[in-house]
C-alpha cells in the first residue's frame, strides 16, 4: 500500500469505530420512544430484548470473526461485516413492530460484532512491523471512541425529539457506504486462498456458551429469580457448552480460539485483564447514572450527559498516548498506570457519593474513570497484537473483545446481585426500583440504604482493577526488537 492509501485506510477504521460507538450510544438514549411508538401497550416489556439481541448476536460472533480473519484475510471480513451491520440497520428503521426490530438489530448485532474488532485486525495490518509499541493506532482510536461516546447520548436525544427515530439507524447507511467504498479502493490487505478448514461446531458452541451466559447475567435476579427453573437451566448449558467447547478446541484441526494462545504470558493476562476492565466499567457507568436519577432525580437523558467527562477522560488518553509512548511508555506501563488511575477513581467514588454529593465532584471523578479506561482499552489491544503469533492476530485480537463482553456480563450479575441483597437488607422494604415512589422517612431511609449498597459496589470496582494491577506487574517487560513475528510462545508461568 502506498502511505496516501494507508492514510486513507486508517480514516476508515476510524469512522467503523465512531459508527460502531455512535450506534450503541444513540440506541440507548432512544429505547423508550421507540417502544412507545411500535408499541403503545407492551413496547416497554420487550425494551430487554430490544438491548439483548444486539448483545448476544454480537458476543456469539467474535469467536468466528477472529479465525475468518486469519483465514479468509480482514478486508473481506470487515466489509463483509459492514455490509451485514448495514442491512441490519436498514431493516431497523424500516421495522413496524418492536418484533421487527428486535429481529432486525439481533442481524445488525452479527454485523456490529466485527465493527471494532475487525477494525483492530485492520489497523494491526495497516501498520509496519516498525510501529509496534505503545501509542500507535490505539490511541487515536480511543480519541474518537470519546468523542463518540460524548456525541452519542445527546445525537439520539436530538433524533429521537427532533425527527423520527427512524434515523438514529438510518444514519448509519452513509457512513456505512463511504466506508465500504473507501475500503474497496484503498485497503489493499494480505488474501489468503489456501482452503482450510472452518471448526463451525466449536465456533457454535461458543456462540451457545456465550449466548447462555448473557442470558444468565440478563435474567438472574431481575426476570426470574436465581433458583428458578430458567436460570437455572441456561446455567447448566452454559457450563455444557463450555465444557464441550473446550474439548473441541483441543482436537479441531483449526480451532476458533486455539488453547495455545493462553501460552503466552502477554495473551492469558492481556486477556484477563480485558475481562476485569469489562466487568468495573459496568459499575461505573451504569451504577453512576442509576445513582443519578433514583437518588439525584436527574432524567435518564441529563444523567447521560455525565458520560462527557468519561468521555473527555478516554480522549484525554488518546492524546498524550502518542508522546508518552514517545517517551519510552510501553503497553506494560499504560496498563499498570491505567489500572491503578481506575482503582483509585472507584475508591473516591466508593467514599464520597452520598445523598447531597457535589455533582461536580462526581463529574470529576467520571472524567478520572475515563482517563484511566483510556489507557486501557486501546493498550490491551497493543500488547495482545504484539505478543500473537502473525498467522493467529485475528484470533487474539478479537479474543480481546469477546473477553470484554464476558466480563460485561459478569460485573452485571456480580454488581446487581450484591447491591440488591445489601439494599433488601437494610432498605425499607420492597426492591430498588421501588426507590423512586417512596416519600418521607421511607425514602430518606431508601436512599440511605441505596447509597450504601452503591459504595460497595463501587469498593468492589476498586477491587477488580487492583487486582488487574497486580496481573499487569507480571507483564514481561519487552525487549528492544521483539515483535510478534519474533516472539516465543513457550509456557510462561505467571
Amino acid at each position: 500500500m502506498t502511505e496516501t492509501q494507508r492514510r486513507i485506510g486508517f480514516l476508515v477504521c476510524l469512522m467503523t469505530i465512531v459508527l460502531a460507538v455512535l450506534d450503541l450510544q444513540i440506541v440507548s438514549a432512544a429505547t423508550v420512544p421507540i417502544a412507545h411508538d411500535l408499541d403503545p401497550d407492551h413496547g416497554i416489556d420487550k425494551i430487554p430484548w430490544l438491548v439483548s439481541a444486539y448483545a448476544l448476536a454480537s458476543a456469539a460472533m467474535l469467536p468466528l470473526y477472529g479465525k475468518l480473519c486469519d483465514v479468509a484475510g480482514p478486508k473481506r471480513v470487515f466489509t463483509g461485516a459492514i455490509a451485514v451491520f448495514l442491512l441490519g440497520s436498514a431493516l431497523c428503521g424500516a421495522a413496524h413492530s418492536m418484533d421487527q426490530l428486535i429481529a432486525a438489530r439481533a442481524l445488525q448485532g452479527l454485523g456490529g460484532g466485527g465493527l471494532m474488532s475487525v477494525t483492530m485486525v485492520v489497523i494491526a495490518h495497516l501498520k509496519g512491523p516498525q510501529e509496534k509499541g505503545a501509542g500507535k493506532g490505539g490511541n487515536a482510536g480511543g480519541l474518537v471512541a470519546g468523542g463518540a461516546m460524548a456525541v452519542g447520548p445527546w445525537l439520539g436525544g436530538v433524533l429521537a425529539d427532533h425527527a423520527s427515530w427512524r434515523w438514529i439507524f438510518y444514519v448509519n447507511l452513509p457512513v456505512g457506504l463511504a466506508v465500504l467504498a473507501a475500503s474497496a479502493l484503498a485497503l489493499k490487505l494480505p488474501a489468503h486462498h489456501e482452503r482450510r478448514p472452518l471448526d463451525w461446531s466449536g465456533a457454535a458452541l461458543a456462540a451457545a456458551f456465550s449466548s447462555a451466559l448473557l442470558l444468565v447475567t440478563d435474567w438472574g435476579g431481575k426476570r426470574y429469580a436465581w433458583s428458578s427453573p430458567a436460570v437455572l437451566s441456561l446455567a447448566v448449558t452454559a457450563v455444557a457448552a463450555l465444557a464441550l467447547f473446550l474439548w473441541r478446541q483441543l482436537r479441531a484441526p483449526e480451532p476458533v480460539l486455539p488453547l495455545s494462545l493462553f501460552r503466552i504470558r502477554e495473551l492469558r493476562l492481556g486477556f484477563a485483564v480485558q475481562a476485569i476492565m469489562g466487568a468495573a466499567m459496568t459499575g461505573a457507568i451504569y451504577y453512576v447514572l442509576v445513582y443519578l436519577q433514583l437518588v439525584r432525580g436527574l432524567t435518564s437523558s441529563a444523567a447521560g450527559l455525565y458520560l462527557i467527562p468519561m468521555a473527555v477522560g478516554l480522549s484525554a488518553t488518546g492524546v498524550l498516548g502518542g508522546p508518552l509512548g514517545a517517551r519510552g511508555w510501553t503497553a506494560r506501563t499504560f496498563t499498570i498506570s491505567g489500572s491503578v488511575t481506575t482503582a483509585l477513581a472507584f475508591v473516591l467514588l466508593a467514599t464520597t457519593t452520598g445523598p447531597d454529593t457535589s455533582l461536580w465532584l462526581i463529574r470529576a471523578e467520571l472524567l478520572l474513570i475515563g482517563a484511566g479506561f483510556g489507557q486501557l482499552l486501546g493498550q490491551l489491544i497493543l500488547l495482545v497484537q504484539d505478543a500473537a503469533p502473525r498467522p493467529q492476530l485475528g484470533v487474539a485480537t478479537t479474543s480481546i473483545r469477546y473477553f470484554q463482553s464476558l466480563g460485561n456480563a459478569l460485573g452485571t450479575a456480580l454488581f446487581g446481585t450484591v447491591l440488591t441483597r445489601l439494599y433488601t437488607a437494610h432498605g425499607p422494604g420492597g426492591d430498588v426500583s421501588a426507590l423512586a415512589r417512596l416519600t418521607g422517612g421511607a425514602r430518606t431511609a431508601g436512599v440511605h440504604a441505596y447509597v450504601d449498597a452503591t459504595s460497595v459496589v463501587f469498593f468492589g470496582g476498586a477491587g477488580l482493577m487492583a487486582l488487574a494491577a497486580l496481573m499487569a506487574l507480571r507483564l514481561p517487560r519487552p525487549l528492544p526488537g521483539t515483535g510478534a513475528a519474533e516472539r516465543v510462545t513457550e509456557p510462561v508461568a505467571v
